[in-house]
């Protein structure tokens, strides 16, 4: 695959904008300058997702992730870097360097994952072909979706297409053009049985069915034959990259105007979806002929909390599908329902009417789920006292797994209102029923406890850089490192500013002691490193002069001349980068990092970004100094990050000489007299740079 060179990932990155690609899997809205939405990697109840438009990245605080475009589509679609700068390029229209067809060697060092995604995209490819090129394809497939009234265009957007009827038609071309048999028999696209192959799906019209990003996952094939003993539809079994609960067909597709309307319309098959969307209504979605799951509702959730059941006329089906109802209320959703005349399905009504007609019937034919099952039983149950006792238990019932209060008390009342009953009757009811449900949730918790943990691979612990001695020049006292000003800022300053930033990164026992100093140097860093800053040294002949240089300059000259080295291994990456600029004359801004290819410094970068770092109010206040203008402060607050950097470090190397003590039984008196010694001279330019700080030392 070749290697997209670094002016066009640029490009990419300049030209892509993290709201409208994010905008595509999560429902966003505005809050202030940001926008949010609900976490698409966890289930939540409260927005905690944060994009920055103005600074490209984003923040999911419910799960730590944060980054850029790229990292979002790496941690969302599990893309590899390249995949995701070639799905960016895709979506803005960047042309990429032609890549060559891949060799067998190249083919087989791909993921598992890549290859899998390659097989179906190249299937779905295939499958179209042959329905528009074929003399068998367009008899067959093609006269078969006109002649059900689909139009050229709703047949070339969804991807439509034909499996030959020749058994083993694909498996030959595929396996020609270099694909593995392993993955062809992963997807489903080819069985083998008694030592010989064949295409799964020959002979059927092929639907396929797309991740929200729009790969392909895997395929629904309908036979064209009239016998009853073949089964009407065969789907792709579940792999590695197509699990049926978590996706729901024609998502992709629908996705933009879920957001738009702020509803779903919930079908059953494909071509409910296909037909509709040819009637004008693209925000609709199937469950893919599977019952309806958890997984599938939380995926509308990320668009909107309003779900349209659209239902044929045909009873049991229907009854059937009130446990999916249940579970759209427990998940915290509105849900509407419609039912068509009996006999006809969204389909095949959406061919008898109108567009405009269509749109009309399910405005006004949509039904609370309450009064769609009253309706509906009651119709069954007459009069029978028992049979409307046992309606009203089962209205309570999904009433009750309603997470919202308000929601439940509207629809008890209601309920109450229908039925005639006092409505404190209904409400015991209710309670004892969500007593129960609470008591087999603790139950459940508590089984889930007492449960042996699974066995785990040990986790390898990170290798820690060897400590360096915090080496202070003996002819340059700490006094003469800068002359500059320096107020005297008491320690609730220096939490906020030298060192007591928000990001939260998970380290090691020793490096969270150190991390806050070194992670505000970082900050300092890429938020002023390229900014002038003047300070003041003394030159061979003891003579002071100023001296102006970029503040990234300074900090590393500060740091190297003194052989300092960063505890935490992401941040003496992200700091080793600093250094190298410097070498080759060059000052990265934040742009840099955020277009690594490592995304870990990307994730951190990103966090220091997206994180609120700024003094204390309360000391701000007392010093009649306007908040939030640090920049207003430079020379404050580099001295100060550099200082409680360098205090970091002598602490580090004064902890050392007391471990050495503490479990060092046979140290010598003369080792032990200079380590004391280096002690002390420690402890005295502690002294100093904390007077520098305003700190008192304990």
């Amino acid at each position: 695959m070749a290697r997209i060179p670094q002016h066009i990932i640029d490009e990419i990155m300049e030209t892509s904008r993290i709201e409208e690609v994010i905008g595509e899997f999560v429902n966003l809205k505005r809050a202030g300058s940001s926008l949010k939405g609900l976490s698409p990697f966890t289930d939540e109840k409260t927005p905690s997702f944060i994009v920055s438009p103005a600074k490209q990245i984003f923040k999911c605080f419910s799960t730590g992730k944060g980054g850029t475009v790229v990292t979002f589509l790496m941690e969302k679609e599990h893309f590899s870097y390249p995949e995701a700068l070639r799905w960016l390029a895709d979506k803005y229209h960047i042309e990429l360097p032609e890549e060559k067809p891949l060799t067998p060697e190249e083919q087989e060092q791909l993921t598992e994952r890549e290859s899998l995604h390659i097989v179906n995209d190249f299937a779905k490819d295939f499958f179209v072909e042959h329905m528009h090129e074929s003399d068998e394809g367009k008899a067959i497939a093609l006269s078969y979706f006109r002649e059900r009234g689909l139009r050229d265009d709703i047949i070339k957007k969804f991807q439509l297409g034909f499996c030959p009827q020749n058994s083993k038609s694909l498996t030959d071309v595929a396996l020609e053009k270099g694909y593995q048999l392993k993955y062809l028999k992963q997807v489903g696209l080819t069985k083998e049985k008694d030592g010989r192959t064949f295409d799964f799906f020959r002979g059927r019209v092929m639907f396929p069915i797309h991740s929200v990003s729009g790969k392909t996952l895997g395929f629904g094939g309908r036979t064209l034959k009239s016998d009853k003993k073949i089964a009407k539809y065969f789907n792709s079994p579940e792999s590695i990259i197509y699990n049926k609960s978590e996706v729901l067909y024609g998502l992709y597709f629908a996705k933009g105007d879920m957001i738009k309307y702020d509803n779903c319309y919930l079908v059953e098959g494909y071509t409910d979806v296909i037909s509709l969307h040819q009637s004008g209504i693209e925000n609709v979605v199937a469950s893919s002929g599977t019952s309806l799951t958890t997984g599938q509702i939380r995926l509308i959730k990320r668009y909107t909390n309003n779900i349209t059941i659209l239902y044929d006329g045909d009873a049991a089906g229907i009854k059937a599908s009130f446990r999916g109802i249940d579970l759209i209320l427990e998940e915290g959703l509105n849900v509407k329902v419609v039912l068509f005349p009996d006999g006809d399905d969204p389909d095949s009504y959406s061919k008898k009417v109108s567009s405009t007609e269509l749109q009309e019937y399910i405005d006004q034919h949509k039904q609370d789920f309450v009064s769609f099952k009253t309706d509906l039983l009651l119709g069954e149950g007459g009069d029978d006292p028992l049979k409307r006792a046992t309606l009203i238990k089962d209205i309570v019932a999904s009433i009750a797994l309603i997470p919202d209060s308000i929601t439940r008390q509207v629809y008890l009342q209601n309920t109450a209102t229908r039925f005639e009953m006092p409505e404190q009757t209904l409400l015991i009811e209710l309670n004892k029923l969500r007593g129960k449900h609470q008591q087999q949730a603790a139950k459940a918790a508590q089984r889930a406890q007492q449960r042996p943990p699974q066995t785990q691979q040990k986790a390898t612990p990170t290798q820690q850089p060897t400590p360096q001695k915090a080496q202070m020049p003996e002819d340059m006292p700490p006094d003469d490192f800068f002359d500059a000003p320096f107020p005297d800022m008491p320690d609730e300053a220096m939490m906020s500013q030298g060192g007591g930033t928000s990001v939260r990164t998970p380290q090691p026992l020793k490096e969270e002691k150190y991390y806050a100093n070194e992670l505000d140097l970082i900050r300092i860093l890429l938020k002023y490193g390229t900014r002038a800053i003047e300070s003041e040294h003394k030159d061979e002949l003891g003579q002071t002069e100023t001296v102006e240089s970029s503040v990234i300059e300074l900090i590393v000259y500060e740091v190297e001349r003194d052989e300092l080295n960063f505890t935490s291994p992401i941040l003496s990456k992200i700091y080793n980068v600093f250094k190298e600029g410097v070498n080759e004359n060059i000052l990265y801004g934040v742009k840099h990092f955020l277009r690594s290819d490592d995304q870990d410094i990307v994730r951190v970068v990103s966090e220091i970004e997206s994180s609120p770092f700024e003094l204390s109010r309360h000391w701000m206040e007392k010093h009649n100094i306007d908040i939030n203008q640090e920049i207003h402060r430079l020379n404050q607050a580099v001295l100060g990050a550099l200082y409680s950097f360098k205090i970091c470090k002598i602490n580090e190397r004064i902890d050392e000489i007391r471990d050495i003590f503490k479990n060092d039984s046979n140290l010598g008196d003369e080792n032990m007299m200079d380590l004391l010694a280096e002690q002390m001279a420690l402890e005295k330019v502690k002294g100093k740079f904390a007077t520098k700080l305003g700190r008192i030392i304990l």
